[in-house]
């Protein structure tokens, strides 16, 4: 059986729901605020595969309405590039 206090919402930080859910209860805090507090959505992806979910915990369970806050930004990934694509010659 699926234990949810397991489950993993951001898996580049690996923040737990049971994480955000009590960081939210804790400090009523938006979803930039939880970002910030717990570091969910701040890993490799930057964000894009986790922004919605914590979105959703955060407006849920402080009773906010997503309007009142400004959404959460996200990076693109960053990947390593060498100088020979950055015009270098060889």
């Amino acid at each position: 059986m699926l234990n949810q206090r397991n489950v993993i919402i951001c898996r580049c930080e690996e923040v737990t729901l049971h994480t955000l859910q009590e960081t939210v209860s804790t400090y009523q805090c938006s979803s930039r605020e939880l970002k910030l507090r717990t570091r969910a959505g701040m890993g490799y992806c930057g964000g894009r595969t986790c922004r919605q979910l914590i979105d959703a915990i955060a407006s849920e369970i402080s009773s906010t309405v997503p309007g009142n806050t400004p959404p959460l930004g996200y990076q693109p990934p960053v990947r390593p590039v060498s100088f020979d694509l950055l015009g270098g010659t060889k």
